[in-house]
């Protein structure tokens, strides 16, 4: 009987939680997440609402779940495209090599040069902010790291004897790649996805911390952040209900991608 890693079921569980709130949020939330209240801003958690109100009188809890579907569905986003992306160029590289494979993980060094600020910096002078900015800016950096991973867990299975007997059967380098290499690599691939879409998390936190995500008055955590920066003082939980939950949700993608690796790690004794 296999034991499931305890970080698998514990990851799992808090990604499953945040998943459920960002689609909750779709239908239904405590509070309209845009809805104003004056009289009642700045109340502490418990006083108006579970979690308070912020300095315009919207509800906390309403913004974070809100917020949620926006955070979770950038990066979700961003690190699919990334993710497609990188896979294929990495597994070209493992399956032509010499000058094509040298060529790819040259422009894949040049790539990491970017980091996704910069990038976003960049997109936004030539696309203006908001959440496609946010998407390429993360997106693009996302490419080199699952070509690398992709690339490097490709080579070994190149040099398997089933892939050699294929390619003496006559099947080309394209069907192989489909047929035997990607399949033998899935399970690294699914491992970065989890962690990968944690720092992407991050990353879209930090761009709209800096006014290049999602604009006004869509709800985002980073954006709590940044407005929260003047009230630190005499409203703390303006800072740790996002702060919390960005930090939450990087935990849970963080334990789902070790339980996953734990998983599927077959030097692991999955015997219980």
């Amino acid at each position: 009987m296999t034991r499931l890693p305890l970080s698998l079921l514990v990851g799992g569980a808090i990604t499953a939680a945040y998943l459920a709130a960002a689609l909750t949020s779709r239908v239904w939330t405590p509070a309209d997440p845009t809805a104003m209240n004056i009289a009642r801003r700045l109340a502490p958690p418990g006083e108006a609402g579970f979690l308070g109100t912020d300095q315009i009188g919207r509800d906390v809890a309403s913004i974070l779940m809100a917020g949620a579907w926006t955070s979770l569905g950038i990066a979700a986003v961003a690190v699919a495209l990334g993710a497609a992306l990188g896979t294929a160029a990495g597994l070209a590289a493992a399956a032509m090599g010499g000058r094509a494979e040298r060529a790819v993980m040259s422009l894949n060094a040049v790539m990491f040069a970017f980091p996704p600020i910069l990038s976003a910096i960049l997109l936004g002078a030539l696309l203006g902010p908001g959440g496609g900015t946010a998407i390429l800016a993360i997106g693009l950096f996302m490419i080199p790291v699952f070509a690398r991973i992709a690339r490097g867990a490709a080579l070994p299975v190149w040099a398997r004897d089933y892939v050699a007997a294929a390619r003496m059967a006559g099947k080309g380098r394209a069907r192989i790649t489909l047929e035997h290499v990607l399949p033998n690599i899935s399970g690294q691939i699914v491992v970065q996805l989890a962690i990968q879409t944690g720092l992407a998390i991050l990353a879209e936190a930090g761009l709209s911390f800096l006014g290049m995500g999602v604009p006004p008055p869509s709800p985002s955590w980073g954006r709590m952040l940044s407005e929260a920066q003047t009230w630190i003082g005499t409203a703390p939980h303006l800072v740790l209900a996002p702060g919390l939950a960005i930090a939450g949700a990087v935990l849970g993608l963080n334990l789902l991608g070790d339980g996953l690796r734990d998983l599927t790690d077959p030097r692991r004794d999955h015997s219980a």
